[in-house]
């Protein structure tokens, strides 16, 4: 592209010179002729002149008095009758410009001039529009490299900015160049970089919450396949496949709701639920992987609440901080439901040490980990909490008392549903 911008402003350049130059060394040779012949004609006018008025005055007419009155650099022919031709200079060779002029008494006055002279001044004219030329020329080219590297430098940097992009490197540059049309490119392409890096970030995120949130179910299925295979019970097989199968259908409903989440984090799914089935299916659940590292979880508080939410999610963010509780607490872990005003409440706690002081509430923040784990677990959970209405939050420190807060739902005396009813406590 500079090629070819630099040679087409170079033969724009060209042909300007070309009309507009042949047309000024016409008019400059037609002028500097013309020049040439109006000051042979007026010499010989003066010429003419100054032997006039001695012919009249009765004085001598000879070649130095003439040459001194008239200043006469050029050759000169006086012609008087009845007199010698006069001579003034050397006569000129070649091809010679000539003016004549007539006196009163009959006198004829030649002046000539060689056209070298005319031809020296056209040449003079003629260096001097070249010369200009050339510097048109010259200024012609620097001018065009400079629009050359003005426009192909931003290109190069939009082409690197767009393969940057194909190679999986969104960050937006966010550079300008001052020429409107490149800089709209410019606007386009790091708004595309901004879409794909939230895009990635979007995916990056789902894999991670997917491969955190299937991790649970997973192992406690492949507990329950374990139970099934060293047990020749027929009974037996039958509660654990019973087992196996609802924690398969939990599994479909996780991962019906991450996909649900990464086409659209608005979407939700809450229902009405009894949150003590939710509560007693975890405490089922993870208590054979508390058994067998000599730890026990259990369960208390208030029975027979409903709440408002989706009930795998709830089970998620349960299984999260009880797994939480199983990697980083200690002593037996209890899962409590209580009621606060409009909302039902559970809360999980354990004997350990708790959670660490510099950590405090950003225990929530993605890559927040007291230990070495993935710090994902609780974000997720928080997340969980919220998409439901409900919310999430570290009570106490030590030890460690984590609750989870839901909308609640209280059944009527005559056995109908209403919302917000004054706590009872059994």
């Amino acid at each position: 592209m500079r090629r070819r911008l630099i040679t087409s402003t170079l033969a724009v350049v060209l042909v300007v010179i070309a009309v507009f130059g042949v047309s000024l060394v016409l008019v400059e040779t037609r002028t500097i002729s013309s020049s040439a012949q109006e000051s042979v004609d007026s010499e010989a006018l003066r010429l003419v002149s100054i032997v006039d008025s001695r012919l009249i005055g009765g004085e001598p007419v000879n070649p130095d008095i003439l040459a001194e009155q008239s200043g006469a650099k050029r050759y000169a022919l006086i012609e008087i009758p009845g007199r010698a031709p006069i001579e003034i200079g050397e006569r000129p060779t070649g091809s010679v410009i000539r003016g004549t002029a007539q006196g009163e008494r009959n006198e004829a006055v030649t002046v000539e001039e060689s056209r070298s002279s005319v031809t020296r001044e056209v040449g003079r004219s003629l260096l001097i529009i070249g010369a200009v030329a050339l510097l048109a020329v010259i200024a012609a080219v620097l001018l065009a490299v400079r629009q050359a590297n003005r426009l192909g430098s931003p290109l190069t940097d939009l082409a690197e900015t767009a393969e940057r992009l194909g190679s999986g490197d969104p960050r937006p540059r966010h550079k300008r160049y001052g020429v409107p049309e490149l800089d709209r490119v410019a606007d386009v392409l790091d708004a595309s970089a901004e879409r794909i890096a939230r895009m990635l970030t979007a995916e990056r995120r789902l894999a991670a919450d997917a491969s955190h949130q299937l991790r649970t179910p997973l192992t406690a299925l492949s507990m329950r396949l374990e139970e099934i295979t060293v047990t020749d019970d027929l009974e037996t097989v039958k509660e654990e496949a019973s087992i196996a199968l609802a924690q398969v259908e939990r599994l479909t409903d996780v991962v019906e709701r991450l996909l649900t989440n990464s086409r659209d984090p608005r979407i939700g799914s809450a229902v009405t639920f009894d949150l003590d089935e939710v509560v007693k299916q975890q405490l089922e659940e993870w208590r054979p992987a508390y058994r067998s590292v000599g730890r026990a979880i259990v369960g208390s508080g208030r029975q027979g609440m409903r709440a408002v939410g989706t009930p795998g999610a709830v089970a998620q963010v349960l299984a999260a901080l009880i797994e939480n509780s199983l990697m980083h607490g200690g002593g037996t872990v209890a899962v409590r439901t209580r009621a606060a005003g409009n909302q039902a409440v559970v809360e999980v706690t354990d004997e350990g040490p708790g959670v660490p002081a510099d950590l405090g509430a950003r225990i929530f923040e993605r890559t927040i980990s007291g230990r070495n784990s993935t710090g994902i677990g609780l974000a997720v959970a928080r997340d969980l909490a919220e998409a439901d209405g409900g919310r999430l939050e570290l009570l106490q420190q030590h030890p460690p008392v984590f609750a989870l807060f839901l909308s609640r739902v209280a059944r009527s005396r005559k056995g109908q549903l209403r919302k917000d009813e004054p706590p009872t406590v059994r």
